[in-house]
């Protein structure tokens, strides 16, 4: 069998059953980040890798806004666990004929983030590559005992995100095809695609008010909350009406909208679940935008429905990003 009949996460389960046990972790593969208990708090870690050509284009990605994602969705893995970035390690992999100066602009970028978030970059590797691939490892820690995982979402939680969705996807979609639209729109699209921030406060302040439950939206909105559902043997269900989508996609994008709020991904917001008290403490101490959207429930284990304004039931466009599987 090869990885592409098996998938992404088909490969993830079936290699995580070779590494024996927690080996001592609070958690392991299968989460945002794996996490253990240190002296004095839980530490996390976790770590990416943008390569080109899967993950971006230079065409549509500038040197400076590469290394500021780069080091962005790491840092989200660590918001998605209600934790603080600590440090930073980095895989660069660059052509021969790479300029020095676009390397410069890509560590620019990001220790414009590093610094807004007091993250230590502490070392890393550089080697010859055909194409350009940049590997982050980040460490951090929670601030106390309480974290946020993927596995305690439970019927009758309400489903919330913060901030807005489609964002990043329209933004590349305007990138890719050259889309012209009004200024504030433009840039609105522009920096939710190369320069999404990171929920680190955010998420702090979920374990603070109670949640236990979140994830962020990376592969995107359905797909997301289905590993939601999975680690925690539940179903969900999402009203379409009530997705946040911002008025840069909605305007537009028109009836794409939707499609590229459930699947595009990207938009590393988190999505959490909690009793409808706990959603109400948060809307009240996130200073962001946080908006429910749905429901948990028994039925299907991984199942997430979806229903219109009428409780329709609607069928999702895509599933969401995926490696390995054919598009």
């Amino acid at each position: 069998m090869k990885v592409s009949e098996l998938g992404e996460f088909g490969l993830i389960e079936l290699l995580a059953k070779i590494v024996p046990g927690k080996q001592n972790l609070t958690i392991g593969i299968g989460d945002d980040a794996a996490a253990w208990q240190g002296d004095t708090s839980i530490q996390l870690a976790t770590v990416d890798s943008l390569i080109e050509g899967v993950h971006f284009s230079l065409s549509t990605t500038p040197w400076l806004e590469l290394g500021w994602k780069a080091l962005a969705v790491n840092l989200s893995d660590i918001a998605a666990m209600g934790g603080v970035p600590r440090y930073a390690l980095i895989a660069l992999a660059l052509p021969d004929p790479t300029e020095v100066a676009d390397a410069i602009a890509l560590y620019q970028g990001m220790m414009g983030l590093a610094q807004h978030f007091e993250v230590a970059v502490a070392g890393g590797d550089t080697c010859r590559s055909p194409v350009v691939a940049v590997t982050i490892t980040v460490l951090g820690s929670t601030s106390n005992q309480e974290i946020l995982t993927r596995s305690t979402a439970r019927p009758g939680d309400e489903i919330a995100v913060t901030g807005y969705l489609g964002g990043a996807a329209a933004g590349l979609e305007m990138l890719t095809n050259q889309l012209q639209f009004a200024p504030v729109a433009a840039t609105y699209l522009r920096e939710a695609f190369l320069r999404p921030w990171p929920r680190i406060a955010e998420g702090q302040l979920l374990t603070q008010q109670g949640v236990t439950t979140a994830i962020d939206i990376s592969d995107g909105l359905v797909a997301d909350l289905k590993h939601v559902c999975q680690a925690s043997q539940v179903s969900a269900r999402i009203e379409t009406e009530r997705l946040p989508i911002h008025p840069a996609v909605s305007d537009n994008f028109g009836d794409r909208a939707l499609e590229l709020a459930l699947a595009g991904g990207e938009d590393y917001e988190l999505l959490f679940t909690a009793p409808a008290n706990v959603i109400a403490r948060v809307k009240e101490a996130v200073p962001c935008p946080v908006t429910v959207i749905g429901e948990i429930a028994a039925g299907n284990t991984g199942e997430v429905s979806l229903v219109d304004q009428e409780g329709n039931p609607l069928r999702p466009p895509t599933t969401g990003w995926e490696h390995f599987t054919a598009r």
